[in-house]
């Protein structure tokens, strides 16, 4: 009986005493040279200098011309201006972007390994690409299901396309529905719900962070 007391009450201690997993959110916000200026679990902007970890466990391994490199949760990962990490939940991997001073939220991503500007748009049914894009990109759209799709400019041709990935920050979708349209006026790929359906979508303020689902 003692025994049993005594394991119990290591066991509390334990529970007590061991130290908090660590989870971070964090979103990078400025650089400046070598050193990153980032967002932690929404506190005060903070400056981070290369190779020091902070007590979330967040370390920053280098900079780059408009990303930095980090160590988060034990996991290497590249943030561009603006994009986040959010710390995953039950092993799923997200981003979070920042609303730009119109309210859209904007961000660079990539299609097949090359990269793309995008802005999330719900109101799209696929992802949307420019024929311009799509070309140097090496997306032979010509083959693809030809349509006419109604636009803000009026109706306009259409590809319907699959794309073998869509990434923006560490989250990255395969077969992605996409048409490609032959108005290159709009100058920017639509993120669509063709993407965005496989995301949870969570709305906080200027931030909108995308998690996803499968």
């Amino acid at each position: 009986m003692i025994r049993c007391r005594n394991s119990s009450l290591s066991l509390l201690a334990l529970a007590v005493f061991a130290p908090p997993a660590l989870a971070a959110d964090v979103t990078l916000v400025g650089l400046i040279g070598s050193k990153a200026i980032v967002v932690i679990d929404g506190g005060a902007p903070r400056t981070l200098s290369p190779g020091k970890k902070t007590a979330e466990g967040v370390v920053l391994l280098g900079t780059e011309k408009d990303a930095a490199r980090f160590e988060i949760d034990g996991r290497k990962t590249l943030l561009h201006m603006g994009h986040a990490y959010a710390a995953a939940s039950q092993g799923r991997t997200g981003v979070t972007l920042t609303a730009d001073a119109r309210g859209h939220f904007a961000t660079m991503g990539s299609i097949n390994g090359g990269s793309v500007r995008f802005l999330v748009d719900t109101g799209a049914t696929f992802v949307v690409v420019p024929a311009a894009e799509a070309k140097r990109l090496g997306i032979n759209y010509l083959q693809g299901q030809r349509n006419q799709m109604r636009t803000a400019n009026g109706m306009t041709t259409v590809y319907r396309v699959k794309l073998d990935t869509v990434r923006i920050g560490d989250v990255s979708v395969n077969n992605v529905d996409a048409v490609v349209s032959g108005n290159d006026a709009m100058g920017v790929s639509l993120l669509g719900m063709s993407f965005l359906n496989r995301m949870e979508m969570k709305r906080d303020g200027q931030n909108m962070t995308l998690t996803k689902r499968f």
